[in-house]
């Protein structure tokens, strides 16, 4: 049985004005074959799960064939998005005849030519392997997933977790299924039902109210016979594309009806809870004042508003700057900033230097901050994590990076590439330990807490301005369907007829 795995994963902040260029792409690595196995084999990823696959069955061959993934940001350029899709389409028309394909993708994609990016991905791939060779796919949480998506699909498993830790135990969920067709053990019928909610993202923890409750109905309904998987999906409001919005997809074993049933049933319950959906953070004012009178800490802020893994720049510089003004003291914080990096490693370790760091990506995400005080660290920006960490990823990478330790007491991690703060390891790796850190600034909202959680003493939601805040209604949209809470007095049922 030879199965071939592929993907490209982009969640494109149709608001950031930072396109997903092929030059982020090589930057942050296009993988093939060996370079897959030995980046993934013993993460925790989606890749991963496809390939353990076949680690205790000799009879399947799973060969992968191209991944590559960027940190959230812009729409993928037209140029960009035809190289990429055509060399993994090339792929699989080249090495095949195939019994099955997995992908890995992300449900958000967006490119100039195609808002449901992901959507066409998939119509492609389908097209090169033909209707009898069995398609499956693992979704992150936050994709706005679409019919087209479904229709072209066999098999289709999201990640139920946010933070996002079960990746790899969702993508082995969606071979196993793919495995079971091939030999002719199972017929998966799938049903989508797209449940128009915006839910705002401060409320899409996965072990809060209200889709903690919702994922509980998900898993009880899992356990009916002739289920094979049911996937609350959380959708993407940073998207402006008419698929944003939450979602359910069911798997079941050669029921149509029952797959259409059980999701109309779980979309009427995630409908009832549509008024739970709303979120507001903390001022910056009031969350480093907060901070700052804490009795223990580490007390984490979380960047709403430069979530990096929701697609903002990394560079905000409104809470330290914030700090700066308030005299609040004892802060980490990153910032992606080359030119700064470029600066501080010309003056050397040691050196003392003065720097205007951040915010200069655009108006959005503040001003650059001045800052004085000594160069403490410079290193390559790469660390392993083996720990849990949001979309089970191990090797972290942010290029050449320097720890720069203020005269008013803070600790600014100067990095070259945009990557949020979804590993701890990343303040051990220049020498600081996060378990006695004061404050920390996570620029993330729940992709931070996988990491930070165990050991915070508190975690604050901060209302900070960004392509990524937590205020939807910051957004000019202009493609999506009516969904709530924009459209408060919307009436909407379920009707149990979406099945694929």
């Amino acid at each position: 049985m030879r199965i071939a795995t592929l993907g490209i994963s982009h969640e494109a902040n149709t608001f950031s004005s930072v396109p997903a260029s092929l030059e982020q792409w090589e930057s942050s690595g296009i993988l093939h074959g060996d370079q897959i196995r030995e980046q993934y084999a013993t993460a925790e990823a989606t890749i991963s799960g496809f390939l353990a696959l076949a680690q205790h069955d000799q009879r399947i061959q799973v060969e992968p064939l191209l991944f590559s993934k960027i940190t959230p940001m812009g729409i993928i350029p037209a140029d960009t998005f035809e190289h990429l899709v055509g060399r993994m389409v090339t792929l699989l028309r080249e090495d095949g005849p195939w019994d099955g394909v997995l992908l890995a993708l992300h449900g958000a994609a967006v490119s100039e030519e195609y808002p449901d990016a992901d959507g066409e991905i998939l119509r492609r791939v389908r097209e090169a392997v033909g209707p009898d060779v069995t398609v499956g796919v693992t979704l992150d949480m936050h994709a706005n997933i679409s019919a087209r998506m479904v229709a072209a699909a066999d098999v289709m498993t999201v990640y139920q977790t946010n933070p996002h830790v079960d990746a790899r135990d969702q993508a082995l969920r969606a071979a196993r299924i793919v495995r079971d067709t091939i030999a002719g053990h199972r017929r998966p019928r799938m049903a989508l039902q797209m449940v128009p909610i915006a839910i705002n993202i401060l409320r899409q923890g996965t072990d809060d109210f209200p889709v903690r409750d919702l994922l509980t109905a998900a898993r009880e309904a899992e356990d009916r016979p002739g289920v094979l998987s049911v996937s609350l999906v959380e959708g993407y409001p940073y998207a402006d594309v008419a698929e944003m919005g939450m979602s359910v997809v069911v798997i079941t074993d050669d029921e149509d009806e029952l797959a259409a049933v059980v999701a109309a049933d779980l979309a009427e319950r995630t409908w009832r809870m549509r008024e739970h959906t709303h979120g507001l953070g903390v001022g910056i004012e009031d969350a480093l004042q907060q901070a700052a009178r804490a009795d223990s800490g580490p007390v984490v802020l979380l960047d709403t508003g430069d979530n990096v893994g929701a697609g903002s720049p990394a560079d905000s510089t409104h809470l330290l700057a914030a700090a700066q003004r308030l005299g609040v003291t004892g802060v980490f914080c990153s910032l992606s900033d080359p030119e700064a990096v470029a600066a501080a490693v010309q003056a050397g370790p040691g050196a003392q230097v003065e720097l205007h760091v951040g915010g200069k990506t655009d108006a959005r995400h503040g001003e650059p901050v001045r800052i004085e005080g000594q160069v403490r660290v410079i290193t390559d920006g790469q660390w392993e994590d083996s720990g849990p960490t949001h979309g089970g990823f191990r090797f972290f990478n942010t290029g050449t990076s320097v720890l720069v330790h203020t005269t008013d007491g803070h600790d600014v991690l100067l990095t070259s590439r945009p990557v949020g703060n979804v590993s701890a390891q990343q303040l051990r790796a220049v020498g600081l330990d996060p378990t006695t850190q004061p404050i920390i600034i996570a620029k993330g909202v729940n992709s931070p807490r996988a990491t930070f959680e165990p050991f915070a003493a508190q975690m604050i939601y901060v209302a900070t301005p960004g392509v990524t805040s937590a205020d939807l209604n910051t957004f000019a949209y202009s493609r999506i369907r009516p969904v709530f809470p924009f459209e408060a007095d919307l009436d909407w049922s379920a009707a149990p007829d979406s099945s694929a």
